[in-house]
C-alpha cells in the first residue's frame, strides 16, 4: 500500500513518526468513531487522519500541547508571517525565494553551514526566553524547522538543545504546516498533556477509540533513555488498556514484539494470555527511511498493531 495523497504529514519530525505506516494502520480502525483518542500522539500523524466527530491529541511534553493549541488558535496567515519575520530577523536562509546558490550551498550538502551562527543566535535568545506566549511557541517551531531532522529536544535543564540542520521552511514544510493546521481548525480538537496512568476514560463508550503508540520497550531513543520507559511502564499501560476493554472501549495498541535479536517478553505473554480478547495485526515496515534514530533502523523489527475488536 502507498501513502494517500489526501493524508495530512505532521511538521514535527516527531521521533516514531507514523506517517509511513498509514497505509497499514488506517485501514485496521473502526468506522464511525466518536471521540478518537490519540495518547501519545507525538507529533500526531496519526490522529489528524482520523475520520472521527471529535480528537483528542495527548502527550506528556507540554511543549508539544502549547505549539498545537497555538497553531489551532491564531490566525494562520499571522503564523507564516511571524515565522518568516523570525527568519527575516535572524538572517537565516529562505531557499524558496533565493534558491541554494544565493547562499553559497547546494541540495546535497544541506544549508547548515549558512544558517549555523544565525541558528545558535536564535536558540540561545530562545532558551533565554520567559514570556511563554504564541510567540514563544513559533519561536520554537522556527528551531525546529532549521535543526537536526526537524525534531525537538530539550535537555534536563529545559534547554533546547538540537544542532543546526540542512533544511530551511522550503514549500514541503510550509504545505505541511499549512495542511496541517487547517485540519487542526476543521476538526473538533482538543489538547492534553497528562500522564496515560491519570488520563480519564470516565466519559468514553463504546463508540469511541483510543490509539496508543508509547515509547517502545526494547529499541533505543531519546525517549526511553535514562530509564524514560521501563517495564513498570510497559506493565501499567497494558493495565491500562485492560481497563479500556473491560469497559467495552475499542482500542488499538502499536509496539514491537522483536527488534536487533531483543523480545519484548513482557508484551508477547500479554498478548499470547488475552489471545481470546486481543488480535494482533503484524505490520510490514523497513525502518531505514523512517524518522526512527539511526541506531533503531531495522528491517527485521517485528512491528504489530493490537486490538480488541
Amino acid at each position: 500500500m502507498t501513502i494517500n495523497e489526501k493524508w495530512i504529514q505532521s511538521p514535527l519530525n516527531y521521533t516514531g513518526g507514523k506517517y509511513k505506516l498509514l497505509p497499514q494502520i488506517m485501514p485496521c480502525f473502526p468506522k464511525g468513531i466518536n471521540t478518537f483518542v490519540d495518547l501519545f500522539c507525538g507529533g500526531g500523524n496519526v490522529g489528524i487522519n482520523v475520520d472521527c466527530r471529535r480528537l483528542v491529541l495527548n502527550d506528556l511534553d507540554e511543549h508539544i500541547f502549547y505549539l498545537f493549541d497555538t497553531f489551532q488558535k491564531l490566525d494562520k496567515e499571522v503564523t507564516f508571517e511571524t515565522i518568516r519575520r523570525i527568519i527575516a530577523r535572524y538572517g537565516l536562509s529562505d531557499s524558496t525565494v533565493n534558491g541554494y546558490g544565493f547562499y553559497g550551498c547546494n541540495g546535497s550538502d544541506g544549508l547548515g553551514r549558512y544558517n549555523k551562527e544565525p541558528f545558535i543566535e536564535l536558540r540561545q535568545n530562545f532558551n533565554e526566553e520567559k514570556n511563554r506566549d504564541a510567540s514563544y511557541y513559533l519561536l520554537l517551531y522556527t528551531l525546529i524547522i532549521f535543526s537536526f531532522n526537524n525534531q525537538i529536544r530539550f535537555n534536563r535543564e529545559g534547554k533546547f538543545n538540537l544542532p543546526v540542520g540542512k533544511r530551511d521552511f522550503n514549500a514541503k514544510m510550509q504545505r505541511k504546516l499549512s495542511d496541517f493546521i487547517d485540519r487542526l481548525k476543521s476538526v473538533s480538537c482538543v489538547f492534553s498533556c497528562v500522564d496515560f496512568r491519570n488520563f480519564d476514560i470516565s466519559a468514553l463508550t463504546g463508540e469511541d477509540f483510543v490509539y496508543m503508540d508509547p515509547p517502545y520497550l526494547i529499541t533505543c531513543a531519546t525517549y526511553n533513555e535514562k530509564d524514560g520507559w521501563n517495564e513498570t511502564a510497559e506493565r501499567n499501560l497494558l493495565g491500562f488498556i485492560d481497563e479500556l476493554h473491560s469497559h467495552g472501549i475499542r482500542f488499538a495498541l502499536s509496539n514491537v514484539l522483536r527488534s536487533k535479536g531483543k523480545e519484548n517478553r513482557i508484551l508477547i505473554e500479554w498478548a499470547a494470555a488475552n489471545a481470546d480478547r486481543y488480535h494482533v495485526k503484524r505490520l510490514d515496515y523497513d525502518y531505514a527511511n523512517s524518522n526512527y534514530h539511526t541506531k533503531n533502523r531495522d528491517k527485521n523489527s517485528e512491528e504489530v498493531l493490537i486490538v480488541n475488536y
